[in-house]
């Protein structure tokens, strides 16, 4: 594909998440329509998503489908154009992301079919953290286990990273090859990650999207010697556990059931809810916390930077983190929402804070083009 080809090509970028749908048509640069469903997907009804959305859209030039995958393990660990095979070895992976790879092969297997003659490209976030360094990546295990079972840290929100961190490239005026960043990203899901030059050193989330931090509804990091005593003496099976540690815990679990939502929490705290405040309070501190531990992979931060739907739209969780970053010189944004990229903080503050809006949507098109542009050459 050549260069005003590419330019002129229309994308469609299919976004499963855990708990919500974004299919955008992208041309150019631009999001030329899109539509977003707040709610997780019946893998049975992927089809009829999908169909409805490109009812209206049967004048456009479609080039190419790019679909997030967020867990690509050792099958894909780069923007790849999708075949028979990788979407078969694809299959033996979902258990290591049950949220969100069932509904995501589902859409693939619904494009596929309603757009056979288009390439369909597999964008994973986790190819932004395939080249962690080994003091990252590797686990305190049995050297046998490592190998048998490929058990490493994988790292999530790649594409979300990439994005932010070009951004913020550009925002501050310097190339992000001379830049010392940590990136948060804060939504349903929620990471921290530590990138240098555009490379991702270290990041929270590890073999799986359930790790590191607090999430909505998602534990974080917990004792593993806790879930063996549940298991081993009988309080909980495999499945309770995994329910409750995929579903019914973050901040939903910390606010007693209120809310998952920090929007709701922030509300609620202001109301006298001591269950919400707690929320509150436990994820500001273990979100400062991996903030803390990721600048240790670096040699300064050049920006901290905040993304995700929580990261760029809910002011009192910036500041309650930052209040807590005294000691890496970070102080308390000045500045409360925004409705374009950019700083938060004062203009003499000595590490910048800035939100950088989430564009996956357009990471994706921009992955997907890049990939089939290297197929071609």
């Amino acid at each position: 594909m050549d260069e005003q080809t590419a330019e002129q090509a229309a994308i469609l970028t299919v976004n499963a998440g855990s708990s919500s749908l974004r299919l955008d048509l992208v041309q150019g640069g631009s999001v030329l329509d899109s539509v977003r469903s707040e709610r997780a997907i019946d893998p049975g009804s992927a089809g009829e998503e999908l169909s409805a959305f490109l009812g209206g859209h049967f004048d456009r030039d479609v080039r190419a489908v790019a679909h997030r995958l967020v867990h690509g393990g050792d099958v894909v660990r780069a923007p790849t154009v999708a075949d028979d095979e990788t979407v078969a070895a694809l299959r033996g992976l979902t258990s290591l992301a049950p949220l969100h790879l069932p509904p995501a092969l589902a859409l693939l297997e619904a494009a596929r079919e309603e757009l056979p003659a288009v390439p369909h490209v597999l964008c994973p976030d986790t190819a932004f953290h395939a080249d962690l360094p080994d003091t990252s990546a590797v686990y305190a295990l049995p050297h046998e286990w490592r190998e048998r079972y490929g058990l490493r840290r994988y790292g999530f929100h790649g594409l979300s990273y990439a994005w932010a961190a070009d951004r913020v490239a550009d925002l501050l005026g310097r190339p992000l090859t001379e830049l010392d960043l940590v990136l948060t990203h804060l939504g349903g899901g929620c990471s921290v990650c530590a990138v240098s030059g555009g490379r991702s050193l270290d990041t929270s989330m590890g073999f799986t999207p359930l790790d590191g931090l607090p999430m909505s509804k998602r534990s974080g990091s917990v004792d593993p010697g806790m879930l063996l005593w549940l298991l081993s003496q009988g309080h909980l099976s495999v499945e309770e556990l995994g329910e409750g540690l995929e579903r019914r815990s973050g901040l939903l679990g910390l606010s007693q059931g209120r809310s998952g939502d920090t929007r709701e929490l922030v509300a609620a705290e202001r109301n006298g809810d001591e269950a919400a405040g707690l929320a509150l309070r436990v994820f500001a501190h273990r979100v400062s916390r991996e903030i803390a531990a990721a600048a240790t992979s670096l040699r300064r931060i050049d920006a901290l930077v905040f993304t995700g739907e929580i990261g760029w739209d809910q002011p009192e969780v910036r500041e309650a983190v930052c209040r807590r970053l005294g000691l890496l010189g970070v102080r308390p944004p000045v500045l409360g929402n925004r409705h374009d990229d950019g700083h938060v903080s004062a203009n003499d503050a000595a590490v910048p804070v800035l939100v950088v809006q989430v564009r996956e949507e357009l990471q994706l098109a921009r992955e997907c083009l890049s990939t089939l542009a290297e197929e071609d050459s």
